[in-house]
């Protein structure tokens, strides 16, 4: 029995699947197959019930996952104690972010983190804004990254950057010539939206309100990035956040024009436990998060 072993158990219990298993921990599925098949002759026991369509934990699983869960937690425990006593960053950070900032923001901030501190490495969780929370409360995660303010008392959160929302459009849209519009302007337009139901969707609709104009949402998609191919390919324009677009704005792929009575400016944090016992690697991440907010808030 050894680590891979028990990582392995834990995603198969936690996906309910060999074959997604497999796919998140890059092995094929005969092999997370033979992994489970050899636990299993060493416990003397049958772990997971793979009848019908989902794999689900035994009895005696239930019992061994608590045992591999405290045997995993154990070994990071050590491992981040040698580190202290050696004060030398080393070990493993775990992040949750959305799939704007893991695309957007987070890339950068990581290369100037690995640079400094080569010996630790980085797990990100993507996740929205309640999960990424929940991750942050519960210790899955050591710094969850949301857009929106961090109100719960057991969290503490710094500001890392500073974005706005920004309509955007085809190039070729007759609005792209437009050195702005009002938000009247807009209700006609075909929007594309976020399907999440967000701060900055409601800021959105607020706005349109109040100016007694329709909001024309006809398509909402899942995420940002298949939000702007869809405005590439003309199908309609889109309120995103600027950081998600800096590249094709650059390259001319996609254009935007400035909308005179919505301005919606965001802040991403990075919230951790209020009172955490930083280890010395997740110290050093938040240093250089707060580096990183000197140059962009």
């Amino acid at each position: 029995m050894d680590f891979d072993q028990l990582e392995t158990f834990i995603e198969v219990t936690r996906l309910s699947s060999f074959s997604r298993a497999a796919e998140k921990r890059f092995r094929t599925q005969p092999a997370i197959s033979s992994q489970i098949r050899s636990l299993e002759e060493e416990v003397g026991a049958k772990l997971l019930d793979r009848s019908g369509g989902k794999v689900s934990l035994t009895a005696s699983g239930k019992l061994f996952l608590r045992f591999a869960e405290d045997t995993l937690d154990a070994r990071k425990a050590a491992m981040t104690a040698i580190a202290e006593t050696e004060r030398v960053p080393r070990g493993e950070i775990v992040v949750g972010a959305n799939e704007g900032t893991c695309l957007h923001i987070l890339p950068e901030v990581f290369a100037n983190f690995k640079k400094q501190y080569p010996d630790v490495s980085v797990n990100i969780k993507r996740a929205d804004y309640a999960k990424v929370l929940e991750s942050v409360i519960d210790n899955t995660v050591d710094f969850g990254v949301v857009s929106l303010p961090v109100t719960d008392n057991r969290l503490t959160a710094v500001a890392i950057h500073k974005d706005e929302l920004v309509l955007i459009m085809s190039p070729k849209h007759p609005l792209a010539g437009r050195s702005s519009v009002k938000v009247k302007d807009l209700g006609k337009e075909s929007f594309v939206a976020h399907n999440v139901k967000s701060g900055s969707r409601l800021k959105v609709i607020e706005a349109f309100a109040r100016q007694h104009t329709p909001l024309n949402i006809t398509i909402e998609l899942a995420t940002i990035e298949t939000i702007k191919r869809f405005v590439q390919k003309k199908v309609g324009v889109a309120f995103v956040p600027r950081m998600c677009v800096r590249e094709e704005l650059e390259r001319g792929v996609l254009a935007s024009v400035p909308v005179r009575g919505l301005t919606h400016n965001r802040i991403l944090w990075a919230a951790h436990r209020r009172g955490s016992n930083f280890s010395p690697a997740a110290a050093a991440f938040l240093k250089v998060l707060k580096q990183h907010t000197s140059t962009t808030v």
